[in-house]
């Protein structure tokens, strides 16, 4: 027996409702007078988008679904041709509709051999074109009676809703030897919740107020798909996006003096590697404020130990950090950064992997590892390089917590630069591209060759070390040695 993954459509796979779309197709076909449809008459217009709006907040309610469950009376005498040909069109612009990360769920669950079903309360002729577009084994939904060539305006068999989809989707499973307590359902809806019940992994994606309370309860998994894997929205919104009005220097650093240059590189939308060097422990502070007054979610990769502290490490993974184990030579995190960009979002990563200790930290040539330049080629999205500066006059690595109370405030910048030009046939040549593209951001002196002194050297090192600070690590690009 096989198993499959169950997609609801509206709010699940689409973040709205598909009954707008499919009715502007079907009025073009010259299928129906303005007042027969629920939702698209001019003289209900306002009533309409104020249904819509409240569908798109807070999802189905039994009061949504009246309009629904009486609009096959519309349907009465429309030639089942035109409406293939109308539901043909309304799945074209659907396509475009379907969220990033639900496209990653289909062939995820595609190259897992799972069975593609769409369940639906929408009429199966209007979705099947759409499952069809999308290449779905099935689709489940509501049916209309027909005489052959033209429907009569009545349900054949159950509205398929709340319990009543649940029970379709069975028979479906049964119908075509498929072991639901094997499967997977996605839904946005408390309605669905005999639905979720019925498979072995139940999904609630941009889940309602009470689907999230039960699955919460239940100990299902919450999904966005309009977000990565992971991510917390509160309200609808993300963390970075609720504490954007706040991230500001005056607020966040008062005891530094930061200033940001050539912010507008940063792509206001789409897909993007934002790198920089790093020089202190501060370096995410500024980031973070950089990356918020370009008005971005990112999604950064960072070492595992800070993912281990018990608050900060779970506030970073609800934000969408990707968590590095430098020691597993693992493939993973790279592979999750691609999902992310693959899913149009912004992925933050610094190329040393580390805060370079002793001589290397005052060398004027940078030196990274592969895995900025391994994402780029995977996925082919623009790489900004983002200059740090100053950043250790605020938190040396020697110190356990930044200097909050200075006698003056440390100059620190942050300097974004034009996407960075590779080739995409060598990591380490395109390493090196980066790296250079990020010493061509900082000031003259990042350039010049000096000897440190010992204090600056020891700065470098974390508190309590007692080796030979002018002892160097040779670390090659793309390994930990």
């Amino acid at each position: 027996m096989q198993s499959a993954a169950i997609f609801d459509l509206d709010r699940t796979l689409i973040a709205e409702s598909s009954t707008p779309i499919f009715m502007k197709h079907i009025s073009q076909a010259g299928l129906r007078g303005e007042s027969s449809v629920p939702f698209a008459a001019p003289v209900a217009e306002g009533f309409s988008r104020a249904l819509r709006a409240v569908f798109n907040t807070v999802g189905e309610s039994r009061l949504l679904m009246q309009p629904a469950k009486l609009g096959v009376r519309a349907a009465a005498g429309w030639p089942r041709i035109n409406v293939d040909e109308a539901a043909a069109l309304a799945a074209e612009e659907l396509l475009e509709l379907v969220l990033p990360f639900a496209r990653t769920a289909i062939e995820e669950h595609r190259d897992a051999g799972d069975l593609l079903v769409l369940a639906s309360t929408s009429p199966i002729a209007f979705t099947k074109p759409l499952a069809d577009a999308l290449a779905f084994d099935g689709v489940v939904g509501t049916a209309w009676k027909h005489d052959g060539d033209s429907y009569t305006g009545e349900i054949d068999g159950s509205f398929v809703w709340g319990p009543a989809k649940a029970t379709a989707v069975r028979e479906w499973a049964e119908a075509n030897d498929v072991r639901l307590d094997r499967s997977t359902a996605y839904s946005d809806s408390y309605y669905d919740a005999p639905l979720l019940d019925l498979v072995g992994t139940p999904v609630a994606v941009n889940p309602d107020l009470r689907l999230e309370a039960t699955a919460r309860i239940r100990g299902w998994k919450i999904r966005h798909f309009d977000k990565s894997d992971g991510i917390a929205k509160f309200g609808g919104r993300e963390l970075q996006e609720w504490t954007r009005p706040l991230m500001r220097p005056e607020i966040v650093a008062p005891y530094a003096d930061i200033t940001f240059h050539g912010v507008d590189n940063i792509p206001a939308e789409g897909p993007a590697i934002v790198v920089f060097n790093h020089r202190s422990y501060f370096d995410p502070t500024v980031m973070g404020l950089l990356i918020a007054r370009a008005g971005r979610n990112v999604r950064g990769l960072g070492k595992k130990e800070v993912f281990d502290v018990p608050l900060i490490g779970r506030m970073m993974e609800s934000s969408g950090g990707i968590r590095v184990e430098r020691a597993s030579g693992s493939d993973e995190p790279l592979e999750a950064a691609a999902r992310a960009i693959d899913g149009g979002e912004l992925v933050m990563i610094a190329p040393e992997g580390t805060i370079p200790r002793g001589p290397a930290f005052f060398e004027p040539e940078l030196r990274g590892r592969w895995g900025a330049a391994k994402l780029a080629a995977r996925t082919h999205a623009p790489v900004i390089p983002v200059g740090l500066w100053g950043t250790e006059r605020v938190w040396p690595r020697s110190q356990p917590l930044p200097d909050v109370n200075p006698t003056e405030r440390p100059p620190v910048s942050a300097t974004v630069g034009e996407p960075v030009d590779l080739k995409y046939r060598s990591p380490d040549a395109d390493t090196q591209r980066i790296m250079r593209a990020l010493v061509d951001l900082l000031p003259d002196e990042a350039r010049e060759h000096r000897e440190p002194t010992e204090e600056e050297l020891m700065r470098t090192f974390p508190p309590g070390y007692r080796g030979d600070p002018n002892a160097e690590v040779d670390r090659r690009p793309g390994t930990d040695t």
